[in-house]
């Protein structure tokens, strides 16, 4: 696959895995530096706002952690994770309707890296995954970098289209390949912010399960609802067929990088493994720090003003766009972080984006989350971080780009046809807008 002759840029090109070639720069993260520039209007990342948190919580916290668990703290601990904190974990994941033991919670160094050590425990080159389309974007990178494939299932404002997902199944196997599992992000879907309803949870479980097709459920979103909760967890159903991934990320705070998995016994065990040869250990520091937080603060009331913070942020940004973009589409997320949405045909939000940070705006062209090429007509708006004035001033400026190339495109339709380069079908169907 490589030459080993190197090239000019890199003289080690010709000795790295074949593998290496599933990774490539997030879209996301190449915005950062742009986005972080004061005078950018970010709507880009889906930053939690920490500053939400008083920090005197975590400042008890941490010194409880170290005044009367220094020994503990400071030292490597176990492949599986702090055991009081995996007690705390199992009252998170019961809001959720899961029920389960210690035993069954492993620790992670947030989710994405349970994401990893899953890809890296079933994926062969060549082997499926199946996931949303759209779907996370660092997952996407994930299972491309040990070599897997990831095929789209359509989604709509309902989530994932149980009958297409049937289809995708029979093809891909009608095609000889192999399908590792499903991955799926139900509530408050990242990039959309679509939640899948309970029926169509129990239907793609009953379609995954007689298929023989493994289920990771990524939650990192489902607490953070605006007015009524989601439908429970799928792994509230299905303790068998579901590995289930959560984070302290969004609830707390991304900096301290804890996440878990809950998973059927033999996978649980292989994780444990897996944490191990990885990381040796998820910092016994950070576990211990979260552990005593929950012990000695309201968590839960914590977590009620993130979801006030988050709703009203999520207010103004669809006021916003009522106000300057009311003929185009996008989602009415119900929680989360994200809106979706979606253009005329002929408009392509990553050609756009330099002429938007030129603006002084950034967002997330929807061709990050796909993984053939498609939501050229789409971008993710995040409302998570940007103070409610600024997310109006974003999609203000916002406004001026697409009207300006709406305006330019007018302007030539009138002597002769744009030339499309790839107009992909609408993933999902008209939304508030």
């Amino acid at each position: 696959m490589h030459d080993s002759q190197g090239t000019n840029l890199d003289p080690w090109y010709g000795h790295y895995a074949d593998r290496t070639a599933g990774l490539s720069a997030s879209e996301v993260r190449a915005l950062f530096a742009v986005a972080s520039r004061p005078e950018v209007v970010s709507l880009a990342g889906g930053m939690p706002y920490v500053s939400a948190l008083p920090k005197e919580l975590v400042e008890t916290a941490a010194v409880r952690a170290v005044g009367e668990h220094g020994a503990v703290a400071l030292q490597y601990g176990s492949g599986q994770g702090v055991p009081s904190l995996r007690e705390h974990i199992l009252e998170v994941m019961a809001l959720e309707g899961i029920r389960g033991s210690v035993d069954d919670v492993v620790v992670t160094t947030g989710s994405q890296h349970a994401l990893e050590l899953l890809a890296k425990l079933f994926l062969d080159p060549g082997d499926v995954v199946i996931a949303e389309g759209p779907s996370y974007v660092t997952a996407i990178t994930v299972f491309r970098s040990f070599q897997g494939e990831v095929v789209h299932v359509p989604m709509d404002d309902e989530g994932m289209n149980p009958q297409a997902l049937r289809e995708t199944i029979e093809r891909v196997r009608a095609e000889g390949k192999r399908i590792k599992f499903l991955y799926t992000i139900p509530s408050f879907q990242n990039p959309t912010g679509v939640t899948l309803t309970w029926q169509r949870r129990v239907e793609i479980l009953e379609i995954a399960r007689s298929a023989g097709v493994l289920v990771l459920e990524d939650n990192p979103y489902g607490l953070l609802y605006f007015d009524q909760a989601p439908p429970p967890a799928m792994r509230s159903i299905d303790d068998e067929g579901v590995v289930y991934l959560g984070t302290f990320s969004k609830t707390l705070a991304p900096g301290l990088r804890v996440g878990w998995a809950i998973a059927p016994h033999a996978i649980r065990e292989k994780l444990v493994l897996a944490n191990e040869a990885a990381v040796l250990s998820p910092s016994s520091f950070s576990q211990i720090v979260i552990s005593e937080y929950m012990a000695t603060a309201d968590w839960r009331r914590q977590i009620d003003t993130f979801r006030g913070v988050y709703r009203e942020r999520r207010d103004a940004m669809l006021g916003a766009l009522q106000d300057y973009l009311p003929s185009l589409r996008w989602t009415v997320p119900s929680g989360g972080f994200y809106v979706w949405l979606t253009m005329p045909e002929h408009l392509d939000s990553k050609a756009m984006l330099p002429r938007a940070v030129k603006e002084l705006v950034a967002y997330t062209p929807g061709t990050a989350f796909y993984a053939d090429g498609g939501g050229r007509r789409n971008m993710r708006l995040s409302f998570c971080y940007p103070e409610p004035d600024f997310i109006r001033e974003g999609i203000r400026r916002l406004s001026t780009v697409i009207n300006g190339e709406l305006a330019l495109l007018g302007e030539f339709s009138q002597t002769a046809p744009l030339p499309v380069q790839s107009i992909e079908r609408d993933v999902l169907p008209p939304f508030a807008g």
